[in-house]
């Protein structure tokens, strides 16, 4: 029987590729229609100066969802394997999955700055929360 904890960790792994296809489905019609030169050496300020701010904000927060969650994962994972992967961290592991998802759909519909930084505060102090429960039953 698997641990529970993995449930979010997919979750949040399904979550990123709705983001990505989010992202794809916005940013290739907005590149086709602003005529968006292809060039190799542009640096991605540059290609991105070309995108209006809504198709920027889903590229955005897909790159985000492959920062800080990298930490979600691995502390999810170290308590799966020391058995540790149930009860209230698996209950944190599903707050910071619904607190991501909460982040990325305020940054890619309105993108609204205070939201944002309140919602990512609230999930990294649930993740150091996880975090240093994992670290606890490891040592």
């Amino acid at each position: 029987m698997p641990s529970p904890i993995l449930a979010p960790v997919m979750a949040l792994v399904l979550w990123t590729f709705v983001m990505q296809v989010w992202l794809y489905a916005t940013r290739i019609p907005a590149v086709l229609k602003a005529k968006v030169p292809l060039d190799p050496a542009a640096t991605s300020t540059e290609f991105n100066a070309y995108l209006p701010p809504q198709v920027r904000w889903k590229a955005d927060n897909y790159n985000h969802l492959l920062e800080q969650p990298v930490l979600f994962y691995a502390t999810a994972l170290v308590l799966a394997l020391v058995g540790s992967g149930d009860g209230l961290n698996v209950g944190l592991a599903w707050a910071y999955v619904a607190l991501r998802v909460v982040h990325s759909l305020v940054q890619a519909l309105a993108n609204v700055i205070m939201a944002r930084l309140v919602v990512f505060l609230v999930s990294s102090l649930v993740l150091l929360v996880l975090a240093v429960r994992a670290a606890m039953a490891v040592f």
